[in-house]
Order: C-alpha cells, then structure tokens, then sequence
C-alpha cells in the first residue's frame, strides 16, 4: 500500500468512525484541520505524512465523549495503523501528536515536542477561532445544555486541568478561559498570521454580544 492510499483509506476509516458524531468534532472538523495542516506545512521542514496522518487521527475519539478516558484515542489510532501498515516509528509519532494536541488548560504542560505537532497543533487551534470557532463554541455549549452568558459567572484562568474538563461554565467564559489565548499560543509564522486575523473578529464578535445584552445596539 503506498502512502496515498494509507492517507485514503485512513480518511475513509475517519468518516466512518465520526459518523453522527457532534457537530464540531465531526469529519468536517477533521477536513478542516487536514486541510490547514497542509496548507502550514507547506512553509515548515517536516514529515508530511506524519503531518496527514496525526491530522486525520488527533480527534479520532475525543477524550471527552469518553468520560474523560485519554487512552482511547491512541488506542483506536494504534489499532488502526497497524491494519494498514504503517511502521511502528510513524505510529508512535502520531501517538504522541494524538496526546498532546489538546489545550488541556492554562497549567497543562506538553511533554512532547515536533515539528509535525507544532504544525497539526496550529492547524487544530485555528480551527477553534475565528468564526467557525465561534459556532463550534456555542454548539458544544448547546450539546451540554450551558448557559450562554451568565453576568456573575467570571471567567477562572487559573483552573487545572482536571478543573478545565469538569468546567460547566457559560459558553462565553470559554472565550477567555480559552479562544482568547490560542492567538499567543500558535507555533508557526503561518498560523500566527491567521490567528491574529480570527482573534480579532473574535473581539469584535464579544463587543457586540455584549452591546446587545445590555440593550444597547
């Protein structure tokens, strides 16, 4: 199997497997971050088919559609390499993209580093900002029946992480606690650029979702 066909069968196996999955984890969510990790990588030294494949995969089974369990994904990912092939070096690599992708909350560590994961780290960001991650946001606040905006609710940027993924606060506290702070938190030139672009619409978003809840626009 070359690796054009293991790209190809593994973007089949991830439509299948995020069939009816919420709707900003789903395949789309996937494509677009295939898609942005390409695009990165165009302009960074790196293995693009570790690139592929840890984009195709990072999200194969979100720790939190899994009671919190983070063994699942690299689990699944493993599993699935290995049915089409890939070297165990390649799979290790996008096993450790798999666990350190995620913003775990501003006191999270990553305890590994490449450039593969700086690229699919970037992509994966981008796809949290800027309009689409504004949807994203209120649809995942939808599907665990958060509020919106609650005034005296503040926002608590000092949260660990067990802290970050047991959080039922208002949708708009994720803003800050985590939208706002991808921007400063990219890796690469080009995702920087793009992130500076989607935090500012972000900003101008929170201005009037604030002007029209105080009634004044």
């Amino acid at each position: 199997m070359t690796k054009a066909e293991q790209i190809q069968t593994t973007i089949n196996f991830v439509k299948d497997k995020l069939r009816g999955a919420e709707g900003g984890h789903d395949w789309f969510h996937i494509e677009r971050v295939y898609k942005n990790s390409k695009l990165i990588a165009k302009t960074e030294q790196v293995d693009l088919f570790i690139v592929e494949l840890g984009a195709l995969l990072h999200d194969i089974a979100d720790s939190k559609f899994h009671n919190g369990d983070e063994t699942v994904g690299p689990k699944v990912a493993t599993a699935f390499l290995r049915t089409i092939n890939v070297t165990e070096e390649v799979i290790q690599h996008v096993i450790n993209i798999i666990e350190n992708i995620s913003y775990k909350g501003g006191n999270f560590e990553a305890t590994f580093s490449s450039p593969e994961l700086a690229v699919v780290q970037d992509a994966d960001r981008l796809d949290a900002i800027g309009a689409i991650g504004i949807a994203r946001t209120f649809n995942y606040g939808g599907f665990k029946n958060r509020e919106l905006y609650n005034p005296d609710i503040a926002p608590n940027l000092n949260m660990t992480k067990a802290e970050y993924k047991a959080s039922t606060a208002p949708t708009i506290n994720h803003f800050y606690e985590k939208l706002l702070l991808l921007k400063d938190k990219m890796n690469t030139d080009t995702g920087k650029r793009i992130a500076a672009q989607r935090h500012d619409y972000m900003v101008s978003f929170l201005d009037q979702f604030y002007a029209e809840w105080q009634g004044e626009r």
